[in-house]
């Protein structure tokens, strides 16, 4: 039997992706792991036919009962499993550069779950994978014992031939089936992310008003109410509760004003970005430049999320940086929004230290945007987002 004569410079796939060197008469590492993958298609095979078959057949023929559908459902999320074995086998053993499915979006409740599992395109071409493996494992398993003993002289080239039929199948069913599937998994989690900020900002707007203006104004009219009654018994008495209940209006004016500046600044409205973030900087606990550098101003949406992110930023430089300045650009490139934030405080922010990085990000990820943390232990911290850049309507 020959000995490896090739190069290793010649058996590295090249760059542009799972490439190999051409077979012939010599045993290389590619022969021998081609060899290897070949004859192990049976015994895996054989687990993949009887999983698929267990699993599909048992579920199909029991969904007219109550437990029916929920065990179809999990047997298709261990084809994923499976087809994810097979996908690690194969980049081992054959090189096949192949990305991994998106996984399934989350969702909370049996119905939306058992409804997402059971119409999961890459389960269910895992499932076909395993069904036509079992005959083709036969047959590559036969051919290359046969080779091992009979044929080996030419076994390189057999192999590589009955490896490359793999490498298709591989790719064709076992990779994701295009951009889109993996588009749309993205934008189903992304509008779960959006639903999930929309429902706790609701809430945040509910217990604000209820223990905040509202408290106030109960308490303002209870004042009022005892003033009423002392007005001609107690005049003075009267006047110091009426005064007392001016300022508490004054209070609860002021909480409404920025219960409404989290909700949407109006100086956002009328005047932009440039005017709202400068007034966001000075409320800041250390000196802010800004520095807005837009020629027109993008959708209310954008506009609204980048304020808030900035916001949330500024926040966060004056309760944890420990910063002596910071400074705000945005600035726009070709289609894409950016922001920059930045403060020379004790860095080592992390995304999951606590202090809403996490929720930034999904947040901007959300609406297809990127959120990128660089905090190193002593500062200084710099965090960059891109937006997506829509024209403002009637622009």
């Amino acid at each position: 039997m020959s000995v490896d004569t090739e190069s290793p410079d010649s058996e590295s796939p090249d760059s542009d992706g799972d490439r190999l060197p051409p077979a012939r008469l010599a045993y290389g590492r590619h022969t021998w792991k081609e060899v290897s993958f070949l004859l192990a298609n049976l015994p895996f095979a054989l687990v993949g036919f009887a999983y698929a078959v267990v699993s599909v057949l048992l579920g199909v023929g029991l969904a007219v009962t109550v437990i029916g559908l929920p065990l179809l459902a999990l047997g298709l999320a261990g084809a994923r499993g499976m087809g994810r074995a097979e996908r690690a086998r194969a980049r081992a053993l054959l090189g096949v550069q192949v990305e991994e499915p998106s996984p399934l979006p989350r969702r909370h409740g049996l119905l939306p779950w058992l409804w997402t599992a059971l119409k999961d395109p890459v389960a269910w071409r895992a499932v076909l994978y395993g069904f036509i493996r079992l005959p083709w494992g036969v047959v590559t398993f036969a051919v290359t014992l046969v080779g091992l003993i009979v044929l080996w002289p030419v076994l390189p080239f057999i192999a590589r031939g009955l490896a490359n039929a793999d490498r298709a199948m591989v790719r064709g069913l076992l990779s994701p089936s295009d951009e889109l599937e993996r588009r749309v998994a993205e934008l189903e989690s992304d509008r779960g992310v959006v639903v999930d900020t929309a429902a706790a900002d609701l809430r945040r707007i509910e217990r604000d008003l209820h223990d905040g203006a509202q408290a106030r104004l109960v308490a303002l009219a209870m004042g009022l109410g005892l003033a009423k009654e002392k007005l001609l018994e107690d005049p003075e008495a009267a006047a110091a509760m009426v005064d007392e209940a001016h300022g508490e209006v004054k209070l609860a004016l002021q909480e409404l004003r920025d219960l409404a500046r989290g909700i949407h600044p109006a100086v956002l409205t009328d005047r932009g970005l440039d005017a709202a973030l400068s007034a966001v900087a000075a409320r800041c606990t250390v000196p802010v430049r800004v520095t807005v550098d837009l020629d027109r101003r993008p959708a209310e949406a954008i506009e609204g999320i980048a304020y808030f992110t900035v916001s949330e930023l500024l926040q966060n430089v004056s309760k944890h940086a420990r910063a002596r300045s910071a400074s705000v650009e945005v600035w726009r490139r070709d289609d894409r929004l950016l922001l920059q934030v930045r403060d020379d405080g004790r860095g080592g922010a992390r995304l999951d230290g606590g202090t809403g990085m996490a929720g930034l990000a999904d947040r901007l990820g959300a609406v297809d945007g990127v959120f990128v943390l660089d905090s190193p232990q002593g500062g200084p911290t710099t965090v960059t987002a891109e937006l997506p850049w829509r024209e403002r309507a009637g622009a």
